[in-house]
């Protein structure tokens, strides 16, 4: 299913697929110009025909408490508008919104110096 148009390449498409990583299905959302291949399905490599690197796994902010990232949240981030995921601390036992934003290197990053406040996050949901 296509999300959007691929920011780092000029004919490139963004859509996702499911896959199976360390036992648990998530979704891949990857540019139709990567090509990626595993033989363990927990490393992933682009073939040789890539010429473009982005991804971003459904499952990359699992260790601060957010189950997935869905389809529609990949599609903000494409339209470069204001995207808030849902933390939560273990250690705390609180939950917290933060933005995150796209990263070449890594698909996603979470903009951990700024805060959100209640009127922030209404206007992100509408």
């Amino acid at each position: 299913m296509i999300v959007g148009k691929c920011p780092y390449c000029d004919d490139g498409v963004v859509s996702y697929t499911t896959k199976d990583i360390q036992g648990r299905k998530t979704k891949l959302y990857a540019c139709s110009n990567n090509k990626v291949t595993t033989e363990d399905g927990e490393v992933w490599e682009q073939t040789s025909p890539s010429n473009c690197k982005f991804k971003i796994f459904g499952n990359a902010l699992q260790r601060w408490g957010c189950k997935f990232i869905g389809p529609k949240q990949v599609k903000k981030l494409l339209n470069h508008d204001d995207t808030i995921v849902h933390l939560y601390s273990y250690h705390k036992k609180i939950k917290y919104q933060k933005y995150i934003e796209l990263n070449y290197e890594y698909g996603i990053s979470v903009l951990w110096d700024i805060d959100i406040d209640e009127y922030e996050i209404n206007k992100a949901i509408i």
